[in-house]
């Protein structure tokens, strides 16, 4: 899981340092076969915009789904799926 914490690492220190939001933890299987990354800001397109490149400089992350949600963690709330590395 050496790569995951990395990647998270990275994320942290580019989100703290564009003060777009949040870094928040992560859902991970034990062999690292699936997992969520949790991110929050006040505009999802920003700090999209900023984690992006990060997430796409891992090969891991390849055809990773990325779901950006447009208001809180909940029913109904709008939100868009981008597929990286496509």
């Amino acid at each position: 899981l050496a790569p995951i914490f990395a990647l998270e690492h990275r994320l942290e220190e580019a989100i703290v340092n564009a003060e777009v939001g949040e870094y928040d933890g992560n859902e991970v299987a034990v062999d690292g076969a699936d997992g969520i990354l949790y991110m929050y800001g006040p505009d999802g397109d920003v700090l999209f915009n900023v984690v992006q490149p990060i997430l796409e400089s891992a090969k891991f992350m390849e055809g990773a789904n990325v779901v950006i949600r447009y208001g809180p963690p909940e029913d109904g709330v709008e939100e868009r799926t981008v597929r990286l590395g496509t």
